[in-house]
């Protein structure tokens, strides 16, 4: 499964990484701070926001593009990585 990550710090990105390989998930990860995300999505099967650490564009952005491609979407307030857990053992 390869899932997209936005948001989060910059900081964690390699605990994300681990988290998700850990559960057998491919992970993409977004800071939000980009200009374009759309392009950059591929074949993602699960796209996970961070609400707190993310620009309301890069947000919209990627809303649009889920609901164009029927892709789930996963929005959690906080950025650690319990909950970056959380939300993959609840889907894989």
């Amino acid at each position: 499964m390869c899932a997209t990550l936005i948001g989060g710090m910059d900081r964690l990105k390699p605990n994300y990484l681990q988290t998700a390989k850990k559960a057998g998930i491919s992970l993409k990860i977004f800071t939000g701070k980009e200009n374009s995300i759309a392009s950059s999505l591929g074949d993602s099967e699960m796209i996970i926001i961070f609400t707190n650490k993310v620009s309301h564009q890069a947000r919209n952005e990627a809303m649009q593009v889920a609901k164009t491609r029927n892709i789930p979407v996963h929005m959690l307030h906080s950025c650690g990585v319990s909950s970056l857990k959380k939300c993959l053992q609840g889907t894989a």
